[in-house]
């Protein structure tokens, strides 16, 4: 019976024995530090050319535009262009009923005429007055009244003049006529319409040869705007590209950084002019802006993804020995899945591209297989 007891005993106490021991094994292994090493695979950073933009909304608008509005009262008698027509500067385009305004003006000439003979009158009877009261053969008062009536009639002439100015203006308002080169739109009346000073619209006519882009700006970039000037922006440095994805053939310059930032949305306004022989840019169109900025030929370029991003500042691991340190950069222009550097790291650092989300500062890495290197894949038009 004693026996079979401590056989009992035995049986029972062998496996809290192996247990134990397993368990001091393990915690041997979780003190091991290459057993706490993160498995991460890295990148080499290296230089490579690259061609950096920064891209804006635009919107396409006439360096000039105008819209034509009647200024005397009549019917529409005649419309001498076609819509959408290219027109030059003083070309006839609208004609008001002018029959009153011809008849107003002829008898305005009229007055004048009448005046001008009262004038002419008048002043041969004081010059003969004059002549006689030298020689003490009139009434002092006569030549008084003469001289009071020339000036009368000058006073006369003056405002049939001004009226004979006023009715050529109404009559030449009759005839619109384009008031610089460009293309007309949509005409807004036909012939026969009455139409009265101010309304209604009767078409608008824009400038397209050359045509300008605006687009917004932060207040913070208007220092890199503001220092360029027709004279010394580079080649390339505003282009274009339309919605279809095309690339718009020419260049642009700047011309004008709007006056004022807007109050509640922090921007303004930057207008860039474009050739536009073809008529290709249409008013109203919408296009993308690309303008160069400082990331122009050899840069450091990394995988986007090695980037992470805590509090609005971005960092990546750089590789020291078995560890990483966490690194602050200053990125630039991205391109597809790469990125440029410009601050925070060199040429030669290896940095830390998978196994990101379990590192912290200082944590140990095991290294797997390099990855290929960015510049072995350009993107297509952003790097060469």
């Amino acid at each position: 019976m004693k026996r079979h007891t401590l056989w009992l005993l035995a049986a029972i106490s062998g496996p809290v024995i192996l247990t134990a021991c397993g368990g001091e094994e393990a915690g041997q292994q979780q003190m091991n530090p290459a057993a706490m090493a993160v498995p991460v695979n890295t990148i080499t950073v290296s230089e490579e050319r690259v061609t950096g933009t920064d891209t804006y909304p635009g919107s396409v608008v006439p360096l000039q535009e105008v819209e034509l509005r009647p200024q005397v009262a009549g019917y529409i008698t005649n419309i001498y262009v076609q819509d959408g027509q290219k027109v030059t500067k003083g070309q006839k385009l609208y004609e008001i009923d002018q029959s009153k305004y011809r008849a107003a003006y002829q008898q305005s000439q009229a007055n004048l005429q009448s005046a001008r003979a009262n004038l002419a009158r008048v002043q041969k009877d004081l010059e003969r007055y004059e002549t006689l009261a030298q020689k003490d053969a009139i009434a002092r008062q006569q030549v008084d009244y003469a001289r009071t009536d020339v000036q009368t009639a000058k006073s006369q002439v003056a405002a049939a003049e001004a009226q004979v100015q006023s009715v050529a203006t109404d009559l030449g308002y009759s005839v619109i006529t384009a008031p610089f080169s460009g293309t007309i739109g949509i005409s807004q009346v036909r012939v026969g319409a009455q139409v009265s000073p101010g309304q209604p619209l009767l078409n608008t006519i824009s400038s397209m040869d050359p045509i300008a882009v605006d687009f917004d700006i932060n207040e913070q970039e208007i220092s890199r705007f503001s220092g360029l000037t027709q004279g010394n922006q580079p080649d390339s440095l505003f282009t274009i590209r339309l919605n279809n994805g095309e690339l718009y053939p020419h260049t642009g310059k700047l011309l004008v950084i709007d006056r004022a930032i807007g109050r509640r949305t922090g921007t303004t306004t930057v207008r860039v002019q474009f050739p536009n022989p073809n008529a290709v840019l249409v008013p109203g169109m919408t296009v993308t802006v690309n303008v160069l900025n400082q990331d122009i030929g050899n840069q450091l370029v990394i995988p986007y993804r090695a980037v992470s991003e805590q509090l609005g500042e971005y960092f990546v691991y750089v590789v020291q020995g078995d560890s990483v340190t966490q690194q602050n950069v200053q990125l630039g222009t991205r391109f597809g899945s790469d990125i440029v550097v410009r601050e925070g790291v060199k040429a030669g650092d290896n940095i830390v591209v998978e196994g990101i989300q379990k590192l912290r500062q200082g944590a140990k890495v095991q290294v797997g297989a390099p990855q290929q290197a960015p510049g072995a894949a350009p993107q297509a038009g952003g790097k060469n």
